[in-house]
């Protein structure tokens, strides 16, 4: 049998997860009574920290009975016990370390008092706090990150697409034929295709951009087209959109730096198939700098978010620039934003809804959290695409990194399915400044 062990979790963990409780199998789960101070802060607001504090104080009141503070409440068949931690010592060796009993301190301070009376147990305190975590590490605490929906392979986004050499050149030749599609049983990958994938063929005197196209087993020519006066660039954009027009892939990840063309190639694809779609949806998170919080902005709540959605409106101002002032391309976009058929909104406003015949763009989608990337897909009704983007190198949320923000999360769980795509753009086409910047900055 495994040796039980304590965990004790900082309240970020909880903000992160409300579900954290039921995720450390038969081990035994203690929350400081500082924890639940700070939760009751969170409580109110529209933001998902607010919906997750809200979530926990129910789940906590379903389980909640005297025991809690005492022998533990039962988390249910091969999980451990839950405990509030009440008491409120301060050891002297914390408080040579940390004077001021700062919330983080406290839980600090439980954790440690908490190890020194069960000895027979490993203690260790769960913080997204790598600060908490470290301070912890000083005092000889064992701490850990949560990590229950880590991503433990990132390869993939660090990779360009796959080049299969040595193709039989019959097989290229019936791609620029027809229908440019072969079926992908004549094909010898030496390995698994993955569903919606793209890559490069190559013989000894022709190559050519391909697609496997789940759907109908084909392996299909990927071909550039140009959407609203924007045309890709390199592979990685034509496959990019490519899997933006196609109306049988429901859910598509783009990553990739800085200036490589994601949300640009995503907006002139989601014009594009306005006809299609009843509503064109653009969404990014409010990521707040310093004290800038919306509540010190001044405004109604348009005015308020306005700031925050300026990168969308700038990638449609560049669509914008590639047609004459008094064009029909100008027009039909300026309808569509009158008639709120094309909709620039904070991710805040999107909870609760039921989104039918959208084309959705959730940009810098890495600053979001698994359970919110959850939230925003769960609320596709019929006919609804979804297409998400970000760079997994600038995450600015102080508790996500490259292993545990909710766009890679979404990508690994979702591979492999029929409906799902996922391409990485390498190569910025912003600018040589700007790529240059990226690389070497």
């Amino acid at each position: 049998m495994k040796t039980k062990k304590n965990f004790v979790l900082d309240t970020n963990v909880i903000l992160h997860d409300y579900n954290c409780i039921h995720n450390f199998e038969e081990n035994d789960i203690y929350i400081p009574i500082v924890v639940l101070e700070e939760l009751d802060h969170f409580k109110k607001g529209n933001e998902q920290i607010n919906f997750n504090a809200r979530e926990f104080a129910r789940e906590l009141d379903l389980i909640a009975d005297h025991t809690l503070f005492t022998q533990g409440a039962d988390l249910g068949e091969g999980k451990g016990k839950l405990f509030i931690l009440t008491g409120g010592e301060y050891p002297e060796l914390i408080s040579k370390s940390f004077v001021e009993r700062t919330p983080d301190h406290r839980i600090l301070a439980a954790a440690f008092v908490l190890r020194e009376k069960d000895l027979a147990r490993k203690t260790i305190l769960i913080s997204k706090d790598i600060n908490l975590r470290m301070k912890a590490l000083s005092l000889g605490v064992e701490a850990e990150d949560y990590i229950n929906d880590k991503v433990t392979d990132i390869k993939i986004f660090k990779e360009n697409h796959e080049v299969f050499e040595n193709v039989d050149s019959d097989l290229i030749d019936r791609m620029y034929k027809g229908e440019g599609a072969v079926p992908v049983e004549e094909f010898d990958f030496h390995a698994d295709i993955e569903p919606q994938s793209c890559f490069i063929l190559k013989s000894n005197r022709a190559s050519v951009l391909a697609r496997m196209v789940q759907q109908t087993g084909m392996v299909k020519r990927v071909d550039k087209e140009r959407c609203f006066g924007i045309e890709p660039r390199n592979a990685e954009q034509t496959f990019a959109m490519n899997l933006l027009l196609d109306d049988d892939i429901k859910l598509v990840a783009i990553t990739g730096k800085a200036g490589t063309g994601k949300t640009l190639l995503a907006l002139a694809a989601a014009l594009h198939k306005s006809e299609v779609y009843k509503q064109i949806l653009l969404a990014r998170p409010i990521v707040a700098l310093g004290n800038k919080d919306l509540g010190f902005l001044p405004g109604d709540e348009k005015q308020k978010i306005a700031p925050y959605m300026q990168p969308l409106f700038d990638n449609l101002n560049v669509i914008k620039h590639n047609f004459s002032f008094q064009g029909k391309e100008i027009r039909q976009i300026d309808e569509m934003l009158q008639n709120e058929r094309l909709v620039i909104e904070a991710l805040a406003y999107i909870r609760g809804r039921s989104l039918s015949e959208t084309f959705m763009i959730i940009d810098e989608a890495q600053n979001l959290t698994p359970h919110e990337v959850k939230t925003i897909i769960t609320r596709a009704g019929e006919g609804t695409k979804i297409i998400f983007t970000g760079d997994i190198e600038q995450i600015d949320s102080p508790y996500l990194d490259m292993l545990s923000n909710g766009l890679v999360y979404m990508i690994d769980r979702m591979r492999g399915q029929s409906i799902f795509a996922h391409i990485n753009l390498m190569k910025g086409e912003r600018s040589y400044l700007s790529e240059l910047a990226s690389d070497l900055l």
